[in-house]
């Protein structure tokens, strides 16, 4: 079973060396989050649980940044492996436009309607009044994000990881000053509160984009050509639609499924310490998950660069087992960590930190139980999804799998558990990663069976 493990120590030295600058930029980011959530948590339960309530909607900003960033990356991967630059130049041309204006179009939204889209995701409307400056401003914030994040998603698609590392490790460091200077009022700042959190951030964002600007006008690994950026072609915007709109539309329906979640444990009786136990584990558990996505990630450029290479199916095949397999080693030996520091270091130190006390920190306890214990079948999902068959051009498979064992499945039986039956914590703790259940035999099939393997570079009148 694991024989295509059997391969020499210059292939995971490659692999590491690809995937820990991954690990490293995605524990930055997600760093960001979780030093967001402890100062905001300073403040109290209530406030944390605003900033939870706001950070929904804005969760559809992720997913379109994210989903335009794996669209691209399926494309520039394979460019890459035929070091096709001016196409590269293209696709990112062709991502910048069409990523922009999505995400301007809700950052507007958000701006003009606050307290109604809020009042939407919770019973409590005193979480909407409260959170709404957040909302307001936080949306223009991934308006410079997503164009600083599809340039860092070009540089990891042509083996350039380390770039993304440095770029978000400089705005996560500008961030968290902002955030203690704008949250608290030190050094003669104002103290805005959860204002002051969506502010740091928003001009965190900015400095990203600015070094992603001058790095893109210098690079010489891949030159930005500009009239290729500017004028991308019909051929490139209908390439582009046709491999990543369904992974923008896969992130968006998932991201709004996600976000759905939340919703459910904000009509909760108990719903201020569902949402601040939420917005902590939430955060601690993809710290745990960093390797995995890094792995993802990697899995991604180096199958998507054997496919632009012309290496055979049986190759590609082979290649995507191999890494398959060991994100799920990997994915188990963390998740076996996380659980054993639960009551060493999560319950008796970490919890406390955030002020979660008492019914709060007993239900973090089994959010923390159900992340940790599914971190294998998870990690395998990640790679199997975002890595191998997006890079392999499956879009549209991929999309289906990812998508409907969370809505059909997932969703219902989590507010039947949560709303209907007000099941103890933990089985809705449970119930919220159901779908990686469904998921991971779909994707083996899927895999295994090597009709996800297509060149997506092929020219327009071969499609």
């Amino acid at each position: 079973m694991f024989h295509h493990l059997k391969r020499g120590p210059a292939f995971y030295r490659y692999l590491w060396r690809l995937t820990l600058p991954m690990v490293l930029q995605n524990l930055i980011t997600f760093s960001l989050g979780l030093i967001d959530t402890f100062m905001v948590s300073q403040l109290g339960n209530t406030q944390m649980a605003a900033v939870t309530t706001a950070n929904v909607p804005v969760f559809l900003l992720l997913s379109i940044v994210f989903g335009v960033q794996s669209g691209l990356g399926i494309l520039i991967s394979q460019y890459w492996g035929k070091k096709d630059l001016q196409n590269i130049s293209r696709a990112i041309g062709v991502a910048a436009a069409i990523g922009t204006g999505l995400v301007l179009v809700l950052a507007i939204v958000f701006f003009l309607f606050p307290v109604q889209v809020m009042d939407l995701l919770s019973n409590e409307h005193e979480l909407s009044v409260l959170g709404a400056p957040y909302l307001k401003i936080i949306g223009f914030s991934y308006v410079f994000n997503i164009l600083s994040s599809i340039y860092v998603s070009a540089q990891r698609s042509v083996e350039n990881p380390n770039f993304g590392m440095k770029v978000f490790g400089t705005s996560t460091l500008v961030n968290t000053v902002l955030n203690y200077l704008l949250i608290f009022g030190k050094c003669g700042c104002p103290a805005l509160g959860i204002q002051g959190a969506a502010l740091a951030t928003l001009l965190s964002r900015i400095v990203e984009f600015l070094i992603c600007l001058v790095a893109a006008l210098r690079s010489k690994t891949i030159p930005l050509d500009l009239r290729c950026f500017l004028r991308p072609g019909m051929a490139m915007v209908r390439r582009f639609i046709r491999y990543a709109s369904p992974v923008l539309v896969n992130e968006v329906i998932w991201g709004a499924g996600n976000s759905m979640m939340t919703v459910i444990l904000g009509y909760t009786h108990n719903s201020v310490e569902m949402l601040a136990a939420n917005a902590v584990m939430g955060n601690l558990g993809r710290l745990f998950l960093v390797v995995c996505f890094g792995l993802g990630a990697a899995t991604a450029v180096m199958v998507g660069k054997s496919i632009g290479e012309g290496r055979s199916h049986e190759d590609v095949l082979s290649l995507s087992h191999c890494l398959l397999q060991f994100t799920v080693l990997v994915g188990s030996a963390i998740g076996a960590v996380a659980l054993l520091l639960l009551p060493t270091v999560f319950r008796p130190y970490i919890f406390p930190l955030f002020k979660l006390f008492d019914e709060s920190a007993r239900i973090a306890t089994a959010l923390a139980i159900a992340s940790f214990a599914c971190i294998p079948i998870h990690a395998y999902s990640i790679s199997a999804i975002t890595g191998v068959l997006r890079a392999g051009g499956d879009v549209t498979w991929s999309t289906v799998v990812d998508v409907a064992p969370q809505w059909l499945f997932a969703i219902p039986l989590t507010a039947l558990v949560a709303l209907v039956l007000q099941a103890p914590p933990i089985v809705i703790a449970f119930a919220t990663h159901a779908e990686n259940l469904l998921k991971v035999p779909l994707c083996l099939r899927r895999v295994s069976g090597g009709k996800w393997i297509h060149d997506v570079t092929v020219s327009q009148e071969d499609l």
